[in-house]
């Protein structure tokens, strides 16, 4: 399975924001659309991206106030990301070496999806039920649906 097919399923939805806003509605953007991160772009650019662990470490843990403090200063700069074509393995080896919980989609330079950890823990799932439903019927010699 690919990046594609994982968003043909789940839709392309991007949300996003300028760098230039407080954390504070950065957050209240995030809550609102019920997302653990949200992506920083400009002038169709991907930026960086800003998570709620980014919130917690950078703002919170750091006495910051979250209506003070812009994305720009807290946000994560080095992003990884995968293009359309990539496969589920690839992605899932990304999540757990480079320990992140996001991949932004990238095709020729423009953002046109992003997959999560557990859009991908899902497609993993159901790859592998679909695997054993058709071992299961090989086995006990019945047609597989």
């Amino acid at each position: 399975m690919t990046v594609d097919q994982i968003l043909s399923e789940k839709g392309n939805e991007v949300h996003s924001i300028l760098s230039t806003i407080t954390v504070y509605e950065a957050l209240r953007i995030m809550g609102e659309r019920n997302v653990g991160a949200v992506l920083v772009i400009e002038n169709d650019i991907l930026k960086g991206i800003l998570s709620e662990r980014d919130y917690a470490r950078k703002v919170v843990l750091k006495n910051k106030a979250s209506k003070e403090t812009f994305v720009h200063e807290i946000m994560d700069m080095e992003i990884i990301t995968v293009k359309p074509t990539d496969d589920i393995n690839y992605c899932m080896d990304l999540i757990t070496n480079k320990r992140v919980r996001h991949l932004p989609v990238l095709f020729e330079e423009r953002v046109i999806g992003i997959v999560s950890i557990g859009d991908v823990v899902k497609s993993i799932i159901a790859l592998q039920k679909n695997t054993i439903d058709h071992l299961d019927s090989y086995i006990h010699g019945t047609k597989a649906q």
